[in-house]
């Protein structure tokens, strides 16, 4: 992902303020927005053993790649040469469109073959961040509970923990994504009434506990959301009737489920939010009585619903990691003593000896004191001489009490 540089160097200059409030909001707007363009794919797969479910699936992934390369494809060759004669000869293809809010066209089968048309919004892949220190570092993500609006749906297939394991499911997709520190909070839940969520904010358009949690678990961004709808497109499809079972058995009823979900990031020093969003699938649930025993069980994934959640649970994943990539490393003052500073962050944020950290001192205003804490940039950075696994130590050019930096401060890399 790419940032603009000259936005974010501004605020290194003595002097400077910016509200925090502010700062993560605006830092996310420079990212460029991503185009979208629809387009329509082709995928085609063999049916094995009558395996419809499995086939539909293949020709679903194949019609994908159609996609991507139909979008926006980089081909590169690689040729190696020994003694003057040819040894190797490769063609790498690559793309890194995303595709969202795919449909199926149309289907297709003709023996044992199964055509497959899908259109979706293709999104440009967002360009590197010029702002290559911050990116190379991980920043701390605390992933919450997303409650259940309804909790009625989640009935059919015993879903109830859905709430639970959403997040952890996300949770470990950040983690795999090697960018990321991500915290588990799965058990909590920022919003006391899921119907209102997330509109418990301050006249500032800020969640105030979200500040308060990131505090807590040391984190700079908190991640959470909603699970919207997990109802059935027929709500009857599966009551169970003598009736409603006989006609599940002739297909006579549409067994498409929903899967609604709204992802939510926020900066956790401020409470501002910086990204919203409404994910949403749709696809059949077919399952043998009791082999559905849970969200993400084996008999979840075995449905044609359960492979839609795991796609969709992998965008939900991929717009996390895409949203926090140009945003600043931030980092607490734990400890001053005369030149020498304490950050809360160290080795395994990715910091080394040798970093330079910009200091910032965090105020809040008399008249504000409920409001987000005001930055000032203290004019001085500290260069790091010890890291360790949790936090890290250094030095600034000047005395601590000369430039009034103190605990709570914050110490950013850009």
């Amino acid at each position: 992902m790419v940032c603009s540089q000259s936005a974010a160097s501004r605020y290194r200059r003595p002097g400077r303020r910016l509200a925090a409030g502010l700062l993560a909001g605006f830092l996310a707007m420079l990212a460029p927005a991503a185009g979208a363009v629809i387009l329509e794919g082709v995928g085609h797969a063999v049916i094995l053993n009558g395996d419809l479910d499995s086939a539909r699936a293949a020709a679903r992934e194949a019609a994908l790649r159609d996609l991507a390369l139909r979008y926006e494809a980089r081909v590169s060759t690689r040729e190696t040469m020994e003694n003057g004669v040819l040894t190797e000869s490769r063609v790498d293809v690559a793309t890194q469109a995303r595709a969202r809010h795919v449909e199926i066209v149309s289907e297709q089968r003709t023996g044992d073959r199964l055509r497959l048309v899908v259109r979706a919004d293709m999104t440009e892949p967002p360009a590197i961040c010029r702002a290559a220190e911050a990116a190379r570092l991980k920043k701390r993500v605390a992933i919450t509970g997303f409650p259940l609006l309804q909790p009625d749906q989640a009935q059919t297939g015993r879903l109830d923990d859905a709430g639970e394991v959403l997040p952890q499911r996300l949770q470990a997709g950040l983690r795999d994504s090697g960018r990321l520190e991500v915290l588990s909070a799965t058990g909590l839940s920022l919003f006391g009434d899921a119907v209102d969520a997330p509109t418990w904010q301050g006249n500032d358009n800020r969640l105030s506990n979200v500040a308060r949690l990131a505090r807590e678990l040391g984190a700079q961004f908190v991640v959470t959301g909603v699970i919207r709808d997990l109802g059935f497109t027929d709500p009857t499809a599966w009551d169970t009737s003598v009736w409603g079972g006989f006609k599940r058995s002739l297909g006579a009823v549409d067994q498409n489920r929903r899967f609604v979900v709204d992802l939510m990031v926020f900066d956790g020093f401020s409470g501002s939010p910086l990204y919203q969003e409404r994910f949403a699938t749709e696809a059949e649930w077919r399952t043998v009585s009791g082999r559905s025993t849970g969200f993400a069980s084996a008999g979840f994934e075995s449905t044609a619903y359960g492979q839609a959640v795991t796609r969709t649970l992998a965008e939900m994943t991929q717009a996390v990691v895409d949203v926090l990539a140009c945003q600043p490393f931030m980092t607490r003052v734990v400890r001053v003593e005369g030149p020498s500073v304490t950050l809360a962050s160290g080795a395994t944020a990715g910091l080394r000896p040798g970093d330079e950290l910009h200091v910032y001192r965090s105020a809040r205003h008399w008249d504000a004191l409920a409001g987000a804490p005001e930055l000032r940039d203290a004019g001085v950075s500290v260069t790091l001489n010890n890291v360790h696994p949790e936090f890290s130590s250094g030095r600034m050019p000047k005395l601590a009490g000369q430039v009034n930096v103190q605990r709570d401060d914050l110490a950013i890399i850009w």
